[in-house]
């Protein structure tokens, strides 16, 4: 996106915000055209140019508007450090230290902050890391959507770990940590808009221990949480960063039952869904199934091979269970706002 195909009355949509092609062109044509080459928009943690042989340092942040702000498995607090602390994890690094900023709308209850700050605090010490500055702003009700949260995270990333989009090669494989589409699922169920209830619950959680066991192999090429987007959206950052296809087996697809039926009901698909506590890994084609039974053997039995990488136009293909095909196309529009 350029300043000559935008029109002049272009306007934000929520679709800017779905981790699709409308949120890449605005981050690529507005944010890294005003900032300069220093901005990288395709990596979940930066590193920091310190001078260390020993390790690498990693800096990441992010946003966090969910609703509602509390939800079966989680709530907006320890989504906000989970979700931080995996953009370091899959970036090869161990998260050390925090920041927190709170916006909060007038009228939200007391009670329901000190429950969130608590939940904070319990993840942070789940995760080994430690918030060590912040700040606290307050607006007008009915502009806040009752609490946002912003962080930013700092980890450490021993020498010697090479991970990146650039690393994968054609050939390699895919593989998942875990189910997916259970965050949105959960997220959409708790807002009780569609006449449906449920017992799933969100897997938003610390991917430490899924990267911990993967960063063990050294076939490992690359690894991304499928947040915004989904496992869709990650295979289309991997098709276009390798001019190369990615096909997805669906009969290999994770996707709870539970999932699928609120999907059939309601015509989402499930690998646009976003997961919290999952990760999409890149393997070499021979590491690729040690890789899955470590982690079978780490309790993530759910783990699996779902594709590879292969010859032809960038583009993301399923293959579906009956051997058919099908093209999943990039993200258009919002499918479920404020879901992380």
């Amino acid at each position: 996106m350029n300043e000559d195909q935008t029109p002049l009355d272009a306007r934000i949509s929520l679709a800017h915000g779905n981790g699709g092609r409308l949120m890449r062109d605005l981050i690529d044509g507005v944010f890294a055209r005003a900032l300069g080459s220093s901005l990288d928009t395709h990596v979940d943690a930066a590193r920091l140019p310190f001078d260390d042989v020993e390790a690498d340092w990693f800096i990441t942040t992010d946003g966090f508007t969910v609703e509602p702000l509390e939800f079966p498995g989680g709530d907006i607090g320890s989504l906000a450090v989970h979700g931080t602390v995996n953009d370091l994890a899959v970036s090869g690094a161990e998260p050390r230290y925090l920041s927190l900023n709170v916006f909060i709308e007038e009228g939200l209850e007391i009670a329901v902050l000190e429950r969130i700050s608590r939940s904070i605090a319990r993840a942070c010490e789940e995760s080994g890391v430690r918030v060590l500055a912040g700040d606290t702003k307050v607006v007008r009700r009915g502009q806040g959507g009752g609490l946002y949260l912003a962080t930013t995270g700092i980890g450490l990333r021993r020498a010697g770990i090479q991970l990146g989009l650039d690393r994968v090669q054609r050939g390699d494989r895919l593989i998942v940590s875990g189910t997916l589409g259970d965050h949105g699922t959960a997220v959409m169920l708790a807002r009780e808009q569609f006449g449906l209830s449920g017992n799933l619950r969100s897997d938003a959680t610390s991917v430490l221990p899924v990267t911990a066991i993967l960063l063990q192999n050294s076939g490992l090429r690359f690894m991304r949480d499928p947040t915004r987007g989904g496992v869709a959206t990650v295979a289309h950052d991997i098709a276009s960063a390798t001019a190369a296809c990615v096909r997805l087996l669906e009969a290999d697809l994770p996707v709870r039952q539970e999932v699928h039926g609120v999907c059939e009901i309601l015509g989402y698909d499930p690998y646009y869904l976003a997961s919290e506590g999952r990760v999409v890994a890149v393997l070499s084609p021979e590491a690729a199934e040690p890789a899955v039974a470590a982690l079978h053997a780490g309790g993530f039995t759910d783990a699996r091979v779902i594709g590879a990488i292969e010859p032809g136009t960038p583009r993301v293909i399923l293959e579906t269970r009956l051997g058919g095909e099908r093209i999943l196309p990039e993200l258009e529009d919002d499918p479920l706002p404020r879901i992380c």
